[in-house]
């Protein structure tokens, strides 16, 4: 990494820039970055607090793990409960707490659930029990995607029938057109609502599958600016500067931007992308605070599947959103989700502070909603980084 996107003085010249700015315009500034790593970055970094009472930024919905349904996650966690049957998971999902418990605590049950860092680890651990049922929970963005379809393919070439996933793949464009519906709505009718988001910091990792071009309905559908960028504190700052000047041009100027140019192109990885379509179409999908969006999540095409456990297992009640008798069920834990404002953090409602649970009945050694459990979610960095920031 070139050291020049961590230099000190770099970072300063740009927060007196954009303060400059701002000052300029008469007003602060309300950005969205779309990525958890930039949510984590953005914390760990201080930024948010270099740029207090200029510029706001709020989380949106870019951690894989938050933004997965409720529906979801009960029924991965029901999985871990069938016989001779082992769930393959990232990590973040282990404690990611739905009705029925978590996958953490179905182990603790007596449940198979195994941690794996890629989906062709699965393939291997299938291989060598052949006599067992492995499914693999298909979390993630575009990102992971082509990994989750070339899994799939290795285990058709294996001959494996015992490998099998829950596809819950989902795709970032389609969930910020669902994020801006509503304020092109209220815009149109006069009607009033939060403040507006005016530009958005959008993903690296993501981008680089996708490609720039697929962000152009930002400024086309909705004149608002993006900004691709890196992860570095230089980076981000350089693209807030950015959405910034555009926010300062007011009429027409409104464009996406890629300040990532030594990872992201303009029509990404084709390679990958030939790859998830090779293997996965897009459907409906549940995101949380979202509700569905249609063609927002990936599913396996009809000559795949054979390995969708949501199809192999339903016939079997494998998925169950009912309390497992293993747990008992918990109506404590069903009014602490309830409570649980994680859905407008990641609508960028609010910041994660602003939720009641926040910092109380909600932390990362105990906690209620995904933001708060994922490494990727805005409660979490917000806790780790800032929450003396934030004390009451």
């Amino acid at each position: 990494m070139n050291k020049d996107f961590r230099d000190p003085e770099l970072a300063g010249g740009l927060v007196k820039a954009i303060r400059r700015d701002i000052n300029d315009l008469g007003r602060p500034v309300r950005l969205m970055e779309v990525c958890g790593t930039h949510t984590v970055a953005i914390s760990r970094s201080g930024i948010r607090n270099l740029l207090d009472g200029v510029v706001e930024l709020r989380s949106g919905p870019g951690c894989p793990v938050c933004v997965t349904s409720q529906e979801d996650i009960d029924h991965m966690i029901s999985l871990a409960y069938l016989p001779n049957t082992t769930v393959l998971t990232y990590g973040d999902m282990l404690r990611v707490p739905g009705a029925t418990g978590t996958l953490e605590e179905a182990r603790a049950a007596g449940g198979d659930v195994r941690v794996l860092y890629s989906a062709l680890d699965g393939v291997r651990a299938a291989g060598a029990e052949p006599s067992r049922q492995f499914v693999f929970l298909a979390v993630g963005f575009e990102t992971t995607a082509p990994g989750t379809a070339l899994a799939v393919k290795e285990a058709a070439r294996r001959g494996l029938d015992n490998f099998t996933l829950h596809p819950a793949h989902k795709t970032i464009p389609a969930a910020l057109r669902a994020l801006l519906a509503p304020a092109r709505s209220q815009a149109s009718t006069g009607s009033g609502g939060p403040p507006a988001i005016e530009g958005f910091i959008l993903p690296g990792h993501v981008s680089a599958v996708i490609g720039r071009k697929a962000y152009d309905f930002l400024a086309a559908d909705f004149g608002l600016p993006g900004v691709i960028t890196g992860f570095e504190p230089v980076d981000i700052l350089l693209a807030v500067r950015e959405l910034v000047r555009s926010v300062m041009a007011r009429a027409g100027g409104k464009r996406v931007v890629n300040l990532y140019p030594r990872v992201v192109r303009e029509d990404g990885n084709a390679r990958a992308q030939a790859l998830t379509r090779e293997v996965l179409e897009p459907c409906p999908s549940a995101w949380r605070g979202l509700g569905t969006i249609p063609d927002s999540g990936l599913t396996l095409r009809e000559e795949w599947r054979a390995f969708n456990a949501v199809k192999r297992f339903a016939g079997a009640g494998g998925l169950q959103s009912s309390l497992h008798p293993a747990l008992g069920g918990s109506r404590s834990r069903a009014a602490g989700i309830s409570a649980c404002r994680c859905g407008d953090v990641l609508r960028g409602l609010i910041a994660a502070p602003e939720c009641p649970l926040f910092g109380r009945g909600c932390t990362p050694i105990s906690p209620v909603g995904p933001c708060m459990v994922s490494s990727e979610g805005s409660c979490a960095a917000h806790y780790a980084h800032e929450r003396r920031r934030h004390a009451r």
